[in-house]
């Protein structure tokens, strides 16, 4: 069982920055805790499984159903790192920090040109005039008042 501890409460805090890595995945730590939210009802706008959580538990080999299903455990990071490492795809060190490295540093001019015209809306009415969006997780930061 996830104690309040573990779940964030979504409706007045943010999750963790997609560029924060847990068990080595960027994305992973955000996507904890949004499935933690999920389990403890207090998700608000926000949602597990989503495009972004997507992009993680694809190419970690990892179902939304069997991380969801570990994360209700009551596990806390630490062994759901051990457990992301244990179940996720075989990946070299290298793949992993080059698959890290191109979303954390992934410009929106390299993005499919659908996701490009959805942000460009996005930003202008989500995203103060005076903040820059260099890199895509820009877009997370920015919005959740990380940067």
């Amino acid at each position: 069982m996830i104690s309040k501890k573990q779940s964030l409460n979504l409706c007045k805090k943010f999750p963790r920055s997609p560029r924060a890595t847990l068990g080595g995945y960027v994305i992973a730590g955000r996507t904890l805790d949004k499935c933690r939210a999920v389990i403890a009802g207090t998700e608000g706008e926000y949602h597990f499984d989503c495009p972004l959580d997507q992009l993680f538990l694809t190419f970690a080999g990892i179902s939304a159903e069997d991380f969801k299903a570990f994360a209700a455990t009551g596990a806390d990071d630490a062994a759901v790192a051990e457990w992301i490492q244990a179940n996720a795809t075989e990946h070299t060190q290298e793949a992993l920090v080059q698959w890290n490295n191109d979303l954390r540093y992934k410009r929106i001019s390299e993005m499919p040109i659908e996701l490009q015209v959805y942000l460009e809306g996005y930003i202008a009415e989500f995203i103060p005039s005076d903040k820059i969006v260099y890199m895509w997780f820009d877009v997370y930061d920015i919005e959740e008042r990380r940067i």
